[in-house]
């Protein structure tokens, strides 16, 4: 069965389109070859739940308080809910939350990682000393970290990043969302769902009396959801996270409507995601293969990604390919060294794997990394 798309396009800006009983779809731009987010308002007896929020930028506020004046039958939001910290989830949710002085509803990890980047800045995590020894452990030549020095050198002077620069700081507090919790909105139960992978601790909303899930990034139709290992937690697996959120995500009824972040609502759960958990396991045994000599992250990017990678896309590809090769050591196929010239390479150890090869019949390497 492949996915079915219900709508063909895209809500018009500051339009909404009602996609289940009291759930009305909206978009807001973002720049580059994603163009838009997908946000979601929920009708309750007295108001509204707002479901993501879109960059911190002028146009994006404006196109809000359109919808505020014209698309809410003259009534207020109650709560706004953010799956999780991404600057095109979080970027209104303080203009909203003090707009109506209605609450915030995250998880605690989401939250708090959310507070960290939009306090300091996403650059400074990644400058000094440990930023440039991960970098170089995975492979990136000098000139290439000069570079990255200079980029966060900027972006730490800047102070906020520039997508949250105009708009409110994320509210001080917030309601904390678990995993199983209930929201009880317009007579129908939301139960909160949490992954992991993309981040930390990411919440989908599902209303089974309505057949819907808002699944943020963690299911998405299309595109893959960046899944990477990042220098602030340099021995993290979030590929393994990742994997088994999808296992627990195939509980999801078949019949569900999946409202994601970007692309178009669809149906077909199940079947995207087992689409998502074979691409992941042909990556990582493309992976292995190209280790039966040993490698740096870098040099298996090409593996990952067919097109030239520019500064921002190595970063974020070098961190998928850790990603993938994390999750290999824990299942003990990669052996990681570290040479005398301070480089981490990745070797294969499976006896198995000649078996299980079939070089030549991967899929085809991603165009780039998706910054999702």
């Amino acid at each position: 069965m492949s996915l079915r798309y219900p709508h063909q396009a895209h809500p018009a800006p500051g339009a909404t389109v009602e996609v289940a009983d009291g759930v009305r779809w909206l978009t807001m731009p973002m720049g580059g070859s994603l163009n838009h987010i997908n946000l979601y308002l929920i009708r309750d007896e007295d108001g509204w739940f707002v479901v993501d929020t879109g960059l911190g930028e002028p146009r994006t506020r404006s196109l809000w308080h359109e919808i505020f004046e014209h698309r809410l039958d003259g009534k207020p939001v109650k709560g706004v809910v953010c799956t999780h910290m991404h600057p095109d989830h979080i970027g209104q949710a303080g203009m909203i939350v003090n707009h109506f002085r209605c609450p915030l509803y995250m998880t605690h990890a989401e939250y708090y990682q959310a507070r960290a980047w939009t306090g300091l800045g996403l650059g400074a995590s990644r400058n000094g000393w440990q930023g440039e020894q991960f970098y170089h452990r995975h492979g990136i030549d000098n000139d290439h970290l000069r570079r990255l020095r200079e980029l966060w050198t900027s972006r730490r002077d800047s102070g906020r990043p520039a997508f949250l620069a105009k708009s409110d700081p994320l509210p001080m507090g917030f309601r904390r969302l678990r995993d199983g919790d209930i929201l009880t909105i317009g007579g129908h139960d939301w139960h909160v769902v949490v992954g992991a992978g993309h981040s930390p601790e990411h919440a989908c909303l599902h209303c089974q009396s309505l057949g819907v899930m808002l699944s943020g990034d963690q299911i998405l139709p299309i595109i893959t959801s960046n899944v990477s290992v990042h220098v602030s937690e340099p021995e993290a697996n979030p590929l393994k996270a990742w994997m088994e959120s999808h296992d627990k995500f195939l509980a999801t009824p078949q019949d569900t409507l999946v409202l994601p972040a970007h692309n178009l609502p669809f149906y077909g759960v199940r079947e995207r995601l087992r689409d998502l958990i074979g691409h992941h396991e042909d990556r990582m045994l493309a992976i292995e293969e190209t280790c039966a000599e040993p490698r740096t992250a870098k040099e298996l990017l090409p593996v990952l990604f067919k097109r030239k990678l520019d500064s921002r896309h190595t970063m974020m590809a070098l961190g998928e390919a850790i990603a993938h090769c994390h999750l290999l050591m824990h299942r003990d196929r990669l052996r990681r060294t570290l040479g005398e010239d301070d480089r981490y390479r990745y070797l294969s150890v499976d006896p198995d794997l000649e078996r299980r090869a079939h070089p030549g019949r991967h899929d085809a390497p991603d165009d780039r990394p998706i910054l999702v």
